[in-house]
């Protein structure tokens, strides 16, 4: 039933002569690379708590995904079904094993979580709609360009509201016990080491095709587990440099504090585009991936986040 669906999908793009095709492909483009920025920007400039309930429902995510994906082991739709030909450039995007869909548990914490941010303020509810509906659409356009099933979607889905629950309990219980968050991060960081531990040593299907050839190489499809896991390691340590010694506040929502906000956003790209190639041709995938999710996280969780209390501290002169 699942590859039927996604051959009737895929009988409708080509009888759409593709039209729709380059859309869906922003979508997925959009959620993975910069729905991001949006919930960081939230975090420095308008609310530090509400921003970082979003992030931490997203590096929620940025471990289950991959525990899942690298213990199902699930291949992707094309090489279950030869049928099954995704469109555009998709194939060349969608990494790792096939279930569940990463780009959904992407976009569900971010843009889910900036929605429940949203929703509260009768000004931005219309705000919060739009990403409430991102999420499905992003679930959607993984189906129609051929590289995931309904089942990997949906369980996307489901991490993703589950995660923004953990995350609310979590921040509900600090708010009471602010004393036990060193502990939860402790516990969190372990977590993560234990997970690239179990991804290493872990067994994983190892079919040849014809040519005598694995179908899927183990070794690429841990890439990606090892850097959404640096992730959550990156907001762990950031977190806790900010906690101690940072410790800003969010600009406001006023013209200089979203220029210096809007600002900050651009070493977020320069670094993904040119650091994260630089430390993978170094280092190979699964450790320049980790250390540059390290970096990536420390850098908007707490290092830019530094610079903002200059900022402030200089308008508060001024002023």
């Amino acid at each position: 039933m699942d590859i039927q669906y996604l051959l009737w999908l895929q009988d409708f793009r080509n009888g759409m002569n593709d039209a729709w095709t380059p859309f869906m492909e922003w979508v997925s483009m959009f959620a993975v690379t910069y729905l991001i920025m949006i919930p960081v920007f939230y975090y420095w400039c308008v609310d530090k708590k509400k921003g970082l309930y979003t992030l931490v429902a997203y590096y929620f995510c940025m471990v289950l995904t991959p525990f899942i994906k690298l213990t199902c082991c699930i291949y992707r739709p094309w090489i279950r079904d030869a049928r099954v030909l995704p469109a555009g450039d998709a194939i060349t995007t969608a990494t790792g094993y096939s279930f569940p869909s990463g780009h959904t548990s992407t976009a569900g914490p971010l843009a889910g979580g900036m929605g429940v941010t949203l929703w509260g303020d009768k000004k931005t509810k219309w705000l919060a709609v739009i990403f409430f509906l991102f999420v499905p659409l992003t679930a959607f356009s993984r189906n129609y360009l051929g590289v995931h099933t309904p089942q990997d979607v949906f369980v996307g889905i489901t991490i993703s509201i589950l995660s923004l629950i953990l995350a609310a309990k979590l921040f509900q219980y600090l708010t009471i016990h602010p004393e036990k968050e060193d502990m939860f991060l402790l516990v969190g960081f372990v977590i993560c080491c234990l997970a690239l531990l179990y991804f290493k040593v872990k067994p994983y299907p190892m079919e040849m095709n014809a040519d005598g050839e694995l179908i899927v190489d183990p070794q690429k499809m841990m890439n990606d587990g090892f850097g959404d896991v640096g992730k959550m390691m990156g907001f762990i340590i950031g977190r806790s440099i900010e906690k101690r010694w940072v410790k800003f506040k969010a600009t406001g929502f006023n013209v200089k504090g979203v220029i210096i906000c809007l600002l900050g956003l651009i070493p977020m790209w320069l670094l993904k585009t040119y650091l994260s190639p630089a430390l993978v041709a170094a280092l190979g995938s699964h450790w320049g991936k980790l250390l540059f999710s390290i970096i990536h996280a420390c850098y908007y969780i707490a290092l830019f986040p530094a610079v903002l209390n200059i900022f402030n501290n200089t308008v508060s002169d001024k002023a």
